[in-house]
């Protein structure tokens, strides 16, 4: 059974950093471009971040640029989102995707499997 597990997350003040993780099981980890999502109270699941399978390129919405970095260790079958100068507005939960590669669409509903999600608050 495919499974992403997700660990990091926590609560951090304003401008600060933290670093979430997301490990797969039971896949070929390089059959998959992955991503990054969050979904802040009463919003819908939106877009952070992906890379692709071979980490030659990487996707990132505006917000990310310069603060938030992925990357992935595909000996590990695990896929990082290094976040920095956090906001409080960012205060959401976090869940990282697999999408075969080919599919290539930063719609959440576009993604094969999911992470069981992770929280982070961004708090003073």
């Amino acid at each position: 059974q495919v499974q992403l597990l997700q660990s990091g997350g926590g609560f951090v003040q304003p401008g600060g950093s933290l670093l979430l993780s997301c490990e797969a099981s039971a896949l070929t980890f390089t059959d998959y471009n992955m991503g990054w999502f969050r979904q802040g109270p009463g919003k819908e699941r939106e877009f952070v971040e992906a890379i692709t399978w071979s980490t030659k390129n990487t996707y990132y919405e505006d917000y990310a640029r310069g603060r938030f970095t992925i990357s992935r260790d595909n000996a590990k079958s695990t896929m990082y989102l290094q976040m920095n100068t956090l906001k409080h507005e960012e205060k959401a939960a976090y869940y990282c995707g697999a999408q075969r590669h080919g599919a290539h669409s930063f719609r959440p509903d576009k993604y094969d499997y999911w992470g069981q999600g992770t929280q982070v608050t961004v708090s003073s």
